[in-house]
């Protein structure tokens, strides 16, 4: 269907090879339905029978804001709102129906929104049949008399037909008709009122060149496309009260000949318009139809019966049916009624009914796409994948579109306002459907194999027409005999006339004897040509024949190579299932125990949560009872110190009293014992005095003395001049550390002076090991900290003097004089708690007397 609006043209086909085959496109037609209520808008106007107008409605307008439009589109046909049922059937369906008696599939298709007459379309309502019955009742006035016996073809489960002999036939139709079975409807039963009216077909329709010398059997079969799954809707289900079964979906398959089929359908053998119809509405009785808001029965699945004619040659008397089942041809007609296609919001769809719509509008949406890429495919030349597989709709139906038969669609619409967007949806599918071509199928042969029943009808209908029979031809060919008949006894001339007419008679017999037997002559010559000819014909033929037969000996080697490569196939795949079935339950235990083990693991971790939270109350408690033990600890502590400090001011303050008292004179000290307190009272200081004599500086030896050290002092550090001042013999001093010092060394030692809280210098000797790196270079790793510290007893002889109040003499008291005379020692003393080093201090020891 093209719209009438100017449009870009598009470019020309790619032509691919020598491509003999011929296509049509696929013929959609249009049919309108009359408005429910004279008062409503109408949105569709039919201009002739080909072509439709689409005009924006006001409601339209107004809502979206939009401009007055007027489309056109133009179909192969348009039905307006008062055509009948037999005009749409005898453009459309006609045709089709033809074509299976004459061995060619057919596929019809009804497609429309909701409420636009797709059901009515094709199954009519009662008075008025529509499609269905009319194409079943048109097959049958075809073959009716050519039918034949029930059950001489038999379906099985690989889309093919078997043929039975007369007395297997007999055999089980006695069979079924001791136990009747509901699945096969019988001509004697009555003919159910609900549905007679619909298939009540006033006018008689018939095939033409039906063949005589073929049997014919009509099979049929209904199915529904729900939710994307297939259902039989013939299929018999015990009925169990207690605990319905649910129906089972069926699966898609492909035959021998790349034909798809519905695996385990049910196909019904049927003999008359009524116990086919009498088929379809008990399937119609199954289907999923439901109450929305745009129709009160509206179907949500699609629907397709099949109608599958068997034809098979007669033998040469015309009797029985010939049991070669390769004869036999399988024509089908598909007839769609698929699900409306609406917006959501239109149909107020919830739960169940929106994934119903759901499900339809996605595979109606699948087939609109495979049409538009069919239709690419073929203007552009391209090779794209037909997206057939994701839908059973489509992939059902694909062998059509691939040329297995005629496709026709029939777009229903409703013209009322309402259904404007759905109606130009529509319209566009129309549109990319009619540019779609199918390759046109091959025509079969019509006739039998052996003229026996036609011939047989012809002998006992006696001479057709006036054609005169071959004696009366040469009969006629003689000349005529006079009267016979003597009036009178003198009379001469009768008998003389009589006698020259037989002599001419028997003159032109032996002529014409003469003439046969040269003519039999020449016949046999050319008939010992003919056999000559036709045994040099069969020596070739012959010849021909054993090559066929040894490549045909060939391919069946090859196909039993194949069977039993496919037989050790199928084993391999059965132990591949068997395995996948073993590791599928390997897998559910596994993953049981693992939910198992996660639950377990999630309690043990809400445990543990439930024990840190009481740990983390426990440990909170017990701190604050040791901030309040600790505090209580200290308050004492600091109780008891303020004690001892007063009694040591106490013993501070008697101290004093007794400094404080005045000293007797003592005699005066030797002059050796002067200089020695002049030395010993010397001040110790960073530099020495400028006036005083040079004194060696004294160092202390490091305990590491006897490794390799690298001796790192900076520029900023100051010599003390005591005996704390570090050294290192054999060590490489250095003001900056270096990669060619750390090289030669084992060990290394930083010297770092601070003030310490008194004022005094204190010396920390940072000390480490040396370690060679992966990349040549050199790294220290610090192992130890020695401290260092000098305390100097001038600065104690300066607080005590300070402290001590002279004598009332004026001389200095006795332990003031002690302390003056005091030598220095050295004491050792552990480090700190605070690194590996150690702390060294220089204290003043009191002399004894």
């Amino acid at each position: 269907m093209k719209p009438a609006r100017t449009k870009t043209p598009r470019k020309p086909p790619v032509k691919k090879g020598s491509q003999t085959s011929l296509k049509d496109p696929v013929g959609v037609y249009c049919r309108v339905r009359p408005l429910s209520l004279p008062e409503q808008e109408c949105c569709i106007e039919v201009i002739n029978n080909t072509t439709v107008q689409l005009h924006t409605p006001e409601g339209f307008r107004l809502n979206r804001n939009g401009d007055y439009k007027e489309t056109q589109y133009s179909f192969k046909q348009v039905f307006g709102t008062h055509t009948t049922q037999k005009e749409l059937f005898d453009v459309v369906a006609n045709p089709l129906v033809d074509d299976l008696i004459h061995g060619k599939n057919g596929l019809l298709f009804t497609y429309g929104v909701t409420g636009s007459g797709k059901t009515h379309t094709m199954t009519g309502s009662p008075g008025e049949g529509g499609l269905l019955p009319r194409c079943l009742h048109m097959l049958f006035n075809s073959i009716g008399s050519f039918q034949a016996k029930r059950y001489v073809f038999k379906s099985n489960d690989r889309n093919s037909m078997d043929i039975q002999c007369e007395v297997d036939a007999l055999l089980e139709r006695q069979k079924r008709e001791a136990t009747p079975n509901p699945k096969t409807p019988s001509s004697k039963r009555q003919v159910d009122p609900e549905f007679a009216d619909m298939i009540n077909v006033q006018e008689f329709c018939k095939a033409e060149e039906v063949d005589e010398d073929s049997v014919y059997g009509v099979f049929v079969s209904y199915i529904e496309i729900y939710n994307n799954y297939i259902y039989d809707l013939l299929e018999e289900v015990p009925f169990d009260p207690i605990k319905p079964k649910p129906p089972q979906s069926k699966l898609l398959r492909e035959d021998k000949n790349h034909n798809m089929y519905v695996a385990g359908c049910t196909e019904v053998e049927v003999k008359s318009t009524e116990e086919a119809f009498e088929v379809f509405w008990r399937g119609q009785k199954k289907r999923r139809i439901a109450n929305t808001h745009l129709n009160h029965e509206s179907s949500r699945s699609h629907s397709v019966f099949n109608i599958k004619l068997v034809q098979a040659p007669l033998d040469a008397d015309g009797d029985n049916v010939l049991q070669e089942k390769e004869q036999i041809t399988i024509s089908q007609l598909s007839l769609v009624d698929l699900a409306g296609s609406e917006r959501t919001n239109r149909t107020k769809a919830e739960g169940n009914r929106l994934r119903e719509a759901g499900n339809i509008n996605q595979s109606l949406m699948t087939l609109r796409t495979c049409m538009e890429v069919l239709r690419e495919n073929q203007t552009y030349g391209t090779n794209k994948m037909v997206p057939y597989r994701d839908s059973k709709l489509t992939h059902l139906f694909k062998n059509y579109f691939d040329g297995e038969g005629k496709v026709r669609l029939i777009v229903c619409v409703n013209p009322k306002a309402e259904d404007y967007e759905e109606s130009l949806q529509v319209m566009r599918f129309a549109e990319v459907t009619q540019e779609v071509e199918v390759a046109r199928p091959t025509d079969k042969a019509i006739c039998g194999l052996t003229p026996g029943r036609r011939y047989r009808n012809q002998a006992r209908a006696g001479p057709v027409g006036d054609e005169p029979l071959v004696s009366e031809v040469v009969l006629q060919s003689f000349p005529p005999l006079p009267s016979c008949e003597l009036l009178d006894v003198n009379d001469e001339q009768t008998l003389p006339r009589l006698i020259e007419a037989l002599e001419r008679r028997h003159h032109l017999r032996q002529m014409m004897i003469e003439e046969f037997n040269k003519q039999a002559i020449t016949f046999k010559a050319l008939l010992q040509e003919f056999d000559n000819a036709v045994l040099n014909k069969e020596n070739y033929i012959q010849g021909k024949l054993n090559e066929k037969e040894k490549v045909i000996s060939g391919q069946k080697m090859e196909i039993e190579r194949l069977e039993k490569k496919n037989k050790t196939l199928e084993y391999k795949v059965e132990i591949l299932e068997k395995t996948t079935t073993i590791y599928e339950e390997d897998k559910r235990n596994l993953q049981q125990e693992l939910e198992t083990q996660n639950q377990k693991l999630q309690r043990q971790f809400s445990d543990k949560r439930r024990l840190e939270a009481r740990l983390q109350g426990m440990v909170t408690e017990t701190t604050m009872k040791w901030e309040k033990e600790c505090e209580r600890r200290v308050a004492a502590k600091q109780l008891e110190m303020q004690n001892k400090l007063w009694v040591k001011d106490e013993k501070l303050k008697q101290l004093k009293a007794i400094v404080t008292e005045p000293k007797t004179e003592k005699p005066e000290r030797p002059s050796r014992e002067r200089d020695r307190e002049k030395v010993t009272q010397r001040p110790v200081s960073p530099s020495p005095a400028p006036n005083a004599p040079p004194i060696r500086l004294r160092h202390r030896r490091s305990r590491s003395a006897g490794d390799r050290w690298v001796d790192h002092k900076p520029a900023t550090n100051l010599q003390t001049e005591t005996v704390m001042q570090p050294h290192v013999p054999r060590a490489i001093t250095v003001s900056v550390a270096n990669e060619k010092a750390l090289a030669k060394c084992e060990k290394y030692m930083l010297t770092h002076q601070e003030l310490a809280s008194d004022g005094e210098i204190e010396t920390k000797l940072i000390k480490g090991d040396v370690y060679k790196t992966r990349g040549g270079g050199q790294s220290v790793q610090f192992t130890e900290i020695e401290t260092l510290k000098q305390e100097s007893p001038t600065s104690r002889k300066r607080r005590s003097s300070t402290a001590a109040p002279a004598q009332p003499d004026g001389t200095e008291s006795e332990w003031t004089d002690v302390e003056t005379r005091c030598s220095v020692a050295v004491e050792m003393k552990a480090g700190s708690q605070l690194g590996p080093g150690y702390q060294h201090h220089a204290q003043p020891k009191r002399k004894k007397p």
